[in-house]
């Protein structure tokens, strides 16, 4: 059985890179949900198949994530127990296209969980954030030049890592990427953060390729110095450090300097549609957890302008 479902689970993993087109970290994760499932399933059920798996079985699985804790001795949210029910619910939804016969996944209820209005920062709070970084230091500079450019262009942390000094074009402030799902867009850069990035490169004396590279560690200039990358995990990291140094009232991260540039937008007047393009979103869906900002706007309208306010 062990064999067979990693198998099952490797065939499945290549078909989201190779047919979906899925990235790098969406694969690991997907990896690291059916992992978790398959251990279970072997200590838990080792002599059934995966055609006689039922909704029983499934809410087996389901008490187990209830009672999952991570390294920290906390519990799952609700939020995290639905996506590893939703990897396995791809994962046989796989099986089926493929003619492969197990439990049918529409039948997998996911719970509703409580929809939250993304953090963000306001426009002080982004002042604050980004001129907390040394910039007499060429790391500094860097740190400074990668927070502008996370504000002004709501790019994703793996988005801004892959970026190369070649990309940008400073006369027409724009770039291309290629986001989620392998869809390209044109990504467009502040005035102040177009600025940043150009003092941080007139800073740097070296050849390498990355437009953000790395400071600590053993310098390894082969390949174009792609070994002196800065990964997304340490900008997560450089973030937060900024993020504490200055006490901001909100618990940021990466991602919210990507709502604070969605909220900037819409606040100033900008269509949810653009918004949605200029995130790389596939679906306006997705882009609609801001309709936040659009609301709280209504709410200034109403008080201005209703006669029934004083």
């Amino acid at each position: 059985m062990d064999e067979k479902l990693t198998k099952h689970i490797n065939e499945f993993l290549e078909y989201l890179e190779i047919e979906k087109n899925c990235s790098k970290l969406t694969i690991r994760d997907y990896r690291h949900y059916l992992d978790v499932f398959k251990k279970w399933y072997i200590d838990n059920i080792p002599s059934k198949s995966l055609e006689k798996l039922d909704l029983s079985d499934i809410r087996r699985y389901r008490v187990f994530l209830s009672n999952k804790t991570n390294e920290k001795g906390e519990g799952l949210a609700r939020v995290t127990q639905n996506y590893y029910v939703i990897a396995l619910r791809s994962f046989l939804r796989y099986l089926i296209k493929n003619d492969y016969k197990t439990l049918e996944p529409s039948k997998i209820d996911l719970p509703k969980t409580v929809s939250r209005s993304p953090k963000f920062l306001d426009r002080d709070q982004v002042d604050r954030l980004v001129t907390s970084a040394d910039t007499s230091k060429e790391e500094g500079l860097r740190d400074r030049a990668i927070m502008e450019l996370l504000f002004s262009t709501g790019l994703r942390v793996s988005e801004l890592t892959s970026l190369n000094r070649d990309q940008i074009n400073f006369d027409r402030r724009e770039f291309g990427v290629i986001g989620k799902g392998g869809r390209g867009r044109i990504v467009f850069i502040s005035d102040r953060a177009s600025e940043w990035v150009k003092n941080y490169l007139n800073k740097r004396r070296d050849p390498f390729k990355p437009l953000f590279i790395r400071y600590s560690g053993r310098v390894i200039p082969e390949n174009n110095g792609e070994k002196m990358r800065l990964t997304p995990r340490s900008v997560e990291r450089l973030v937060k450090k900024y993020v504490r140094a200055t006490r901001l009232p909100v618990d940021a991260t990466v991602h919210t300097l990507r709502h604070s540039f969605a909220t900037d937008l819409l606040t100033n007047g900008a269509d949810l549609r653009s918004v949605q393009e200029m995130l790389g979103h596939k679906n306006i869906a997705t882009t609609q957890i801001y309709t936040h900002i659009t609301n709280r706007q209504l709410r200034e309208v109403h008080k201005s302008f209703h006669s029934g306010n004083k």
